[in-house]
C-alpha cells in the first residue's frame, strides 16, 4: 500500500511539476500579450474605450492566472503534507483510504488547474486575435479618413473657383 502511495504521490508531483510550467508559459504568454497591446495602444492612438478594453481583458488575464498560481501552491502543499504523512504513517487500513481520497481530490483539482489553463490560452489567442481585428478596423478607419479629406479638399478647391468665378 505504501509503494502505491509513493508511487501515486510521485505521479502527482509529476503532473504538478508540468502544470507549473504550463502555468509559467501561459503567464510569460500574458506577459508577452500585454506587452504587446500596450506597445500597440502606444503606437496606434487607438480611442479611448478600445483601451480601456484591452486593458482589462490584460488585468482578467492576470487575475486568472495569479489564482492558478495560488491553487497550484496549495496543491503543492497538500502534496508534500501527503507524501510525509505517507512516510511517517504506518496506521490502519482506513489512513489509507483516506489518503487515497485526498489524492483522488488532488487529481480532480489537477484536472481542473489544467481545465482552466486550457482555457487561459485560449483566453490569450482570443486577446491576440481581438488585437488583431482592432489594428484592422484603425486601418480601414484610416484610408476612410484619408479619402474623407482628400475629398473635402477637393471640394473646398472647387468651391474656390466657382466662387473666384463668380
Amino acid at each position: 500500500d505504501r509503494d502505491t502511495d509513493k508511487k501515486r504521490i510521485e505521479e502527482l508531483l509529476e503532473e504538478n511539476m508540468v502544470l507549473e510550467i504550463a502555468q509559467k508559459q501561459s503567464m510569460n504568454e500574458s506577459a508577452h500579450l500585454g506587452w504587446e497591446l500596450e506597445q500597440l495602444s502606444k503606437s496606434t492612438d487607438l480611442a479611448d474605450s478600445e483601451k480601456s478594453f484591452v486593458f482589462e481583458l490584460n488585468e482578467c488575464a492576470s487575475s486568472r492566472i495569479l489564482k492558478l498560481e495560488k491553487d497550484n501552491q496549495s496543491l503543492q502543499n497538500t502534496i508534500q503534507e501527503l507524501r510525509d504523512a505517507s512516510l511517517t504513517s504506518r496506521e490502519s487500513s482506513l489512513k489509507f483510504v483516506e489518503l487515497e481520497k485526498e489524492n483522488q481530490q488532488l487529481s480532480k483539482k489537477i484536472e481542473k488547474l489544467q481545465n482552466q489553463i486550457e482555457k487561459e490560452k485560449q483566453s490569450n489567442q482570443d486577446l491576440e486575435t481581438l488585437s488583431e481585428e482592432l489594428i484592422k478596423d484603425k486601418e480601414q478607419l484610416q484610408v476612410v479618413m484619408e479619402t474623407q479629406k482628400a475629398d473635402t479638399e477637393r471640394q473646398i478647391k472647387d468651391l474656390k473657383q466657382e466662387n473666384d468665378h463668380l
